[in-house]
This record gives C-alpha cells, structure tokens and sequence, in this order.
C-alpha cells in the first residue's frame, strides 16, 4: 500500500497529519481498523478529507504486516519534516522487539511533546512505555499482556479493564478492533459527538463504545485465569443468585472450604477478592439487563444484589465512568 508524500497541513482548513508508526510484523488490523475510520472522516457532509495518513518505520521503505500486506513508509525524519497532529502507534507481537529499538523510542519521545496526541493499538502500547511517556499515566493493552506491560514498566499505572484509555494527550487501546474504538473517539474528540455516530453507521459499528466498556466477560476472564475451571461450578452458582447476600461464608459453604482458606485459595487462582469477583459479576449482569430489557433500572438494582440505585451507581461509576442510566441510554438496543 502506497501513502500520500509529507506535506504541510499546518492551516485549520487542511487535513490534520495522522503519522502510523510501523515496524515488522505489525498486526494489520490494529492500522486497518484506525486507518478506516480516519480517512472516513467528514465534517458537515463535506467530501474533504479531514486526516492526511502518512506511514513512517525507522528505515523508511515497505514493512510488511502480520499478514503479508506491505505498506510504503517514509522515514522517522522524513514524518517529523512537517508538524504532526496525531502519532498512533501499531501493535502486534513485534512490539516487543521495536520496544528495543532507541532510534524509535528517542524519537517517539521527542515527538509526544511536540504533537497534540499520541496514541497506541494493542502491544503498541509497550512502545510507548519504553519511551516513558507513559510514566505515572493510566493504560491499556490487550489484556493478554496487561500484566507483562505492568511487571516490565512498573511507573505505569495498567488498567486492564477498558478498550481504550485516554491520559491528557496520551491514549492506547485494548487488542485489536478496540483501535476502531480509539479512532472513533478522536473523531468524535475533533468533529463532535453528532459527526462520530454518523461515521459509526456508516462504518455498521453497531455501537460507538466508550472507553469505559470491559474488554470482555467478567465470567470469562475469570474461567480463563482459572484455567483448571476449579471455581466454573462456583461462578455458575453466583450468576444464579445475584440478589441474595453473598457473603465470604455463604461462597466457601458452595465449594466446602473453610472461609479463609477460600478465600486464599480464590485470590491465588482469579487475581480478585471474592467480594470482588461478585461485584464485578453483578456490574456485567446489570449491564446486560439494561442493555437488553425494559426493567426499571430500580428493579435491576434489587435483581443484581447491589444495596439499592446508589449502590449500583457508585459501582457503574467506579468501573466504567457512567451512571447506570447513561449506560442504558448509550448502549440500549430496545
């Protein structure tokens, strides 16, 4: 794939210059997926492009991704030549390897104090903590390599639980199509909430998802931490009573074991507390009631267990940034 040569976009009526930092082996949909939706793009109905992608590695010349598929690059300086707007980094296993790389992760850091924001896909975001621009910020990666990213850069503070996070001018993104999402909220960011959803339809994104929205399955993520499914019947149990009082006791009686050995034994083997565990549970059941039916929000609080509406909302606010009825509003499908 061939990209536009540099040239200055520094007027507020040229298309802002989106710099795709690639190396070998980067996955291809973390820069197809942001790629779209940037060159999508339109303010009020025009048919001017509102981004200038250019695609720059640190030799310059063609880098193939994950797939094969090859991109035509300009060099580091070559990008830098000319006032760049957003930086977005690339993912993909590699990542790792280009993290080593000082030419890049100079430059990279020299550069995020110079453009209006930069961004990461996926492993991308190893990049820029070995930059250390994410130093003392919130970030994510995929949640494969959340805690690699956390035991690696101790300074950053790793969230494992959005699609995407935004640290001021600092943004990364969970695995793969969650760039979309990144992409998708700098759009809205540039060209307002009205222009984003428009894109959104347009691209058949059924939902513009927030940056709050969990990356996947609380249930899930705990079978997988869990990979003997040593607790499965447990979390089963759980799901089937969210509204009764889930106490320490009553969880160790589900699975005959003695209170302080279960929860020992749970914490060793998810990652969470139990009190957690069925927090969390009952965040994601709330979150599909609301999404998928017409319950009072009232009546979904006393379904799932939390101690009345400002308990479910305290709980929606801590994890996810909205409150339970801007959940409904943003993600509803009734």
């Amino acid at each position: 794939m061939s990209t536009n040569t540099a040239k200055p976009t520094n007027t507020s009526e040229s298309p802002r210059r989106l710099v795709f930092i690639l190396f070998p082996e980067a996955v291809l949909l973390d820069i197809a997926g942001p790629l779209q939706v940037f060159h999508q793009a339109r303010s009020d109905n025009s048919d001017t492009p509102c981004y200038e992608p250019i695609f720059a590695s640190v030799e310059g010349g063609r880098v193939a991704t994950d797939t094969g598929v090859t991109f035509d690059t300009v060099t580091l300086e070559q990008a830098a030549s000319c006032p760049i707007d957003t930086l977005l980094i690339a993912g993909g296993r590699s990542a790792l390897a280009a993290a080593t790389d000082k030419r890049l992760t100079d430059w990279i850091a020299t550069q995020s104090q110079q453009v209006r924001r930069v961004g990461s896909v996926c492993m991308g975001a190893f990049i820029m903590a070995a930059a250390g621009i994410l130093d003392h910020r919130r970030a994510v990666t995929h949640w494969r390599w959340c805690e690699q990213l956390q035991q690696s850069y101790p300074l950053v503070q790793v969230d494992a639980a959005p699609i995407y996070v935004r640290d001021g001018h600092i943004w990364s993104s969970a695995g793969v199509s969650a760039g979309i999402d990144l992409a998708l909220a700098m759009v809205e960011e540039d060209l307002g909430h009205t222009a984003a959803m428009q894109l959104a339809q347009s691209l058949v994104i059924f939902v513009k998802r927030p940056g709050g929205q969990a990356q996947f399955s609380n249930l899930l993520k705990s079978q997988i931490n869990d990979g003997l499914g040593r607790f499965d019947t447990l979390h089963a149990w759980i799901i089937e009573h969210l509204a009764e009082d889930l106490s320490i006791e009553l969880l160790a009686e589900q699975v005959s074991m003695s209170p302080r050995n279960f929860y020992r034994k749970y914490k060793e083997i998810t990652g969470l507390s139990p009190a957690r565990a069925v927090e969390r549970f009952r965040l994601e059941e709330a979150q599909r009631l609301l999404t998928t039916t017409k319950q009072s929000i009232a009546s979904i609080s006393r379904r799932c267990g939390f101690s009345g509406y400002e308990g479910m909302r305290r709980c929606f606010m801590r994890h996810i940034g909205v409150s339970p009825q801007d959940y409904r509003e943003r993600f509803g499908m009734l």
